[in-house]
């Protein structure tokens, strides 16, 4: 822990005159700074010349800090930023490793929110509400979209990161095709109800199945989604809750997976590849975004950067050549998946290394990074896949000027953070999700249901008993008690 400031009239005594006058000015700077971000730049000038580390996800995502924020923030404070790029499946392990060896060559981090626990438990996280009050950035995370602040900014009620990325899954659809005429006219007639994006996974498997009936001679086929088990997790995950499931017995922390809910929500998953593309099943992120812009299918879920992507908001960036040109810019229309609650898929919080030995450089960075107004600016930005979190997001006249139906896309990410849904975080959350991976992939190879659910609750069991029953009971009460933990 960084050692507290002295009480500001105790350290007046300590300063010559020289150094009271200049303390005076300085203070006086910050604190007639007007925003959260000027305060943090204020404040961080006195440390120019010093450069920090920050661990960010290796790929489009460390565009940010390397093309435009870093460099910003340089030019504002004189403080370097150096960027350390990890895969997103090693940077929980490379956090941890750096840690242990405590030789501080972190200090700001990314973390998936769903790690926090694990990583406040085992001490790797910087605790921050005195550096947020001393800094005055308490009202302005108050400003996080709901399902985001109260969701991912603490563990036992302390802030331990700042919720820096709106992941959340939203339908995308064609509107082309779910206005024609003739296609709602037969869909009508065989249903009893109107062609529209569906809002019970009933409706998506009877509207998926009639696209693909009436067009795949077209080339288009009624729905993809991303297959591959990473992805499938999390698809896994908000469909069991929608449906009505609990992960856990609560009193017993006995797994409840292998429900029939669970066993149902397997089933529909497996029989829905049936109106997709062939192969599907090994479709990964960029497999069904290209399928997508490509106009091959009527439906998708996915993140909210193909809702930008779709609408050909690209603004010629060389680090996007590998996004295939839109063919559908101006036909997507944007709903809330089935079920009216999204997972919040993966997400980012920024956070401080508790090894670090620049904390309070490294928490102004942050807190600069996460304002109002340099917040919006990285979320428009076209490369950083950096999706909107705050309230003010959703409104912004810059980003409503993006493309003609950002009004509409900013609408339902504005719905989806007020209902999303919170990934599963426990002690050792890895484990847990890599035993659902593995059931996805037998559930693609043709395995049974209910026997890969059996397993997985199994594994799951194995998992709590190592941990501790009562020690797991207790995290798992906390994160059931937020509000983004079920449906209510």
């Amino acid at each position: 822990m960084s050692r507290p400031a002295l009480p500001w009239s105790r350290a007046l005594r300590t300063l010559t005159l020289a150094g009271m006058a200049s303390a005076v000015l300085a203070w006086s700077a910050l604190a007639g700074a007007e925003t959260a971000g000027d305060r943090a730049v204020e404040a961080a000038k006195k440390y120019a010349g010093k450069t920090i580390t920050i661990v960010w996800e290796a790929g489009l995502q460390s565009l940010d800090p390397q093309k435009f924020s870093g460099p910003l923030w340089e030019k504002l404070t004189g403080v370097k930023v150096k960027v350390i790029e990890v895969p997103t499946a090693e940077m929980f392990t490379k956090i941890m490793q750096e840690y242990r060896a405590g030789t501080g060559a972190y200090d700001a981090l990314n973390v998936i929110p769903a790690w926090m626990p694990d990583l406040v438990q085992a001490g790797a996280l910087e605790q921050l509400d005195t550096y947020v009050d001393k800094f005055g950035f308490r009202d302005e995370l108050q400003k996080i979209a709901p399902t985001y602040r109260d969701n991912q900014m603490k563990v036992n009620g302390k802030i331990y990161g700042f919720p820096d990325d709106g992941d959340v899954f939203v339908m995308y659809y064609r509107k082309d095709i779910f206005a024609n005429a003739g296609l709602k006219k037969d869909f009508k007639a065989k249903f009893n109800y109107e062609l529209a994006p569906p809002t019970t996974w009933k409706q998506f498997d009877e509207i998926g199945n009639f696209l693909t009936e009436k067009l795949k001679k077209e080339g288009v086929y009624g729905a993809a989604f991303f297959r591959e088990a990473p992805y499938a997790m999390f698809m896994f995950e908000e469909r069991f809750r929608n449906e009505g499931g609990r992960f856990f017995d609560a009193n017993t922390m006995k797994a409840t997976v292998n429900s029939p809910i669970g066993v149902k929500v397997l089933t529909e998953m497996r029989n829905e590849n049936r109106f997709m593309p062939k192969g599907v099943e090994k479709f990964g992120f960029v497999d069904n975004l290209a399928t997508f812009l490509k106009g091959e299918s009527a439906m998708t879920i996915s993140w909210p950067p193909y809702g930008r992507w779709a609408a050909g908001y690209l603004a010629d960036e060389k680090a996007l050549d590998w996004v295939p040109k839109s063919k559908i810019a101006g036909k997507v229309g944007y709903a809330l998946p089935p079920g009216g609650h999204p997972e919040l898929a993966a997400g980012f919080a920024l956070s401080v290394a508790s090894t670090s030995k620049q904390k309070e450089v490294a928490y102004l960075f942050i807190q600069w990074l996460n304002s109002e107004e340099i917040s919006l600016q990285r979320t428009e930005l076209p490369y950083s896949l950096r999706d909107p979190f705050r309230t003010s997001h959703y409104s912004a006249p810059s980003y409503l000027a993006l493309w003609p139906d950002a009004k509409h896309y900013l609408a339902t990410l504005k719905q989806a953070s007020e209902t999303g849904l919170l990934d599963l975080s426990l002690i050792q959350t890895d484990k847990y999700e890599e035993a659902i991976r593995q059931g996805i992939q037998r559930l693609w190879a043709g395995d049974d249901p209910k026997a890969i659910l059996d397993e997985m609750a199994s594994q799951w069991d194995a998992v709590t008993q190592k941990v501790g029953v009562d020690r797991q009971k207790a995290v798992y009460a906390g994160w059931a008690a937020k509000s983004g933990a079920y449906p209510k």
